[in-house]
């Protein structure tokens, strides 16, 4: 029985400190402010995400499901970059070196 507390804690705790990163494939989409990314590639203001919703994981941006705003560590929508011109010349970078 305590295995099985313990394999439980355990699994919890990777969840809970499993960290968010955005979508290197929706690079191009970055900064666009015209709505094209998609769920799970980065974002820097609301404007950027298909569904309307870039969240704060962990102050970057990250388009998501307003009904998963709060999960995997993500503190819900509305998410405005303090660093917008450094996250898009980074996705701009990215774009560039996948050729796509």
């Amino acid at each position: 029985m305590v295995r099985i507390t313990l394999v439980a804690m355990l699994a919890f705790t990777t969840l809970t400190l499993a960290q968010i990163t955005p979508n290197l494939a929706g690079a191009r989409n970055v900064g666009s402010g015209n709505g094209a990314q998609f769920i799970t590639g980065g974002c820097v203001n609301n404007a950027d995400c298909a569904s309307g919703c870039c969240a704060n994981a962990s102050n970057v941006g990250v388009c998501s499901a307003e009904a998963a705003a709060f999960q995997n560590g993500k503190n819900g929508c509305n998410f405005v970059d303090p660093n917008a011109a450094a996250t898009i010349a980074a996705a701009q970078a990215q774009v560039e070196k996948q050729g796509f």
